[in-house]
């Protein structure tokens, strides 16, 4: 395994391997494709640590289900440890405007950054789940563009959907993203017998030359690049 970037002031227990994952949009399987890719680096023997700086939510929906609990089901952890309750906002809207509904207070990327508390010693692979996508604001002062920026991590996976309208919208969140850490595109939901999906792989690999790997089925191809990319 490849040794991680230094660690960051206020951050002494960063992870050999800072993931970061972040998507298209909203709805795309971020946190499913998160979870099997904990779940596949744990049972190689790889330790692992899941945070979520920020999430919101239904106030009705079951707890099980937040990205936190998901999370944090997948790499052992309480879904406190992944999301610091003071960063759960019962809206179902981007968290800073959630905050902004339930007068909590304005957001910025550095206390989210500050706030991740990773283990110590440091775990193999840390992965960082983003609240939607690529430009969807994570605080009142940066998107998921300006939280990359100040993580600096050492991969980024962007999950997409496979299907119509993915060639744009994976371009043009790769176009945003700070271009400092290699960028794999995980398309989710991909069927290889719809051949839409297979096209828009091979366009994407070599009309446009990016890293695809397509979930399910592709867990173990995904955890080798996140600890070898």
């Amino acid at each position: 395994m490849r040794p991680g970037r230094p660690g960051r002031p206020g951050s002494p227990g960063r992870p050999g391997r800072l993931v970061l994952v972040t998507g298209t949009g909203t709805d795309v399987g971020k946190t499913w494709v998160s979870a099997r890719l904990l779940t596949t680096l744990r049972a190689a023997g790889s330790t692992v640590a899941a945070r979520k700086p920020a999430q919101s939510f239904d106030p009705a929906d079951d707890p099980a289900g937040f990205d936190s609990a998901v999370l944090g089901a997948a790499s052992g952890e309480p879904s406190e440890r992944v999301c610091h309750p003071s960063r759960w906002y019962e809206i179902a809207m981007a968290p800073p405007m959630a905050a902004d509904v339930l007068g909590r207070g304005r957001l910025t990327v550095a206390e989210l950054v500050q706030e991740l508390a990773w283990p110590a010693p440091p775990v193999h692979v840390g992965l960082v789940e983003t609240a939607g996508g690529v430009r969807s604001p994570q605080s009142h002062d940066g998107d998921v563009v300006t939280l990359a920026g100040l993580l600096a991590p050492d991969i980024v996976l962007l999950v997409a959907d496979a299907g119509l309208g993915t060639l744009n919208s994976v371009r043009l969140s790769v176009d945003a993203l700070p271009g400092t850490a290699p960028v794999v595109v995980v398309l989710n939901r991909y069927d290889q017998g719809n051949d839409l999906h297979v096209r828009n792989r091979r366009w994407l690999i070599e009309e446009v030359g990016l890293a695809v790997v397509t979930m399910p089925g592709g867990e173990e191809a995904l955890a080798t690049l996140v600890q070898t990319a």
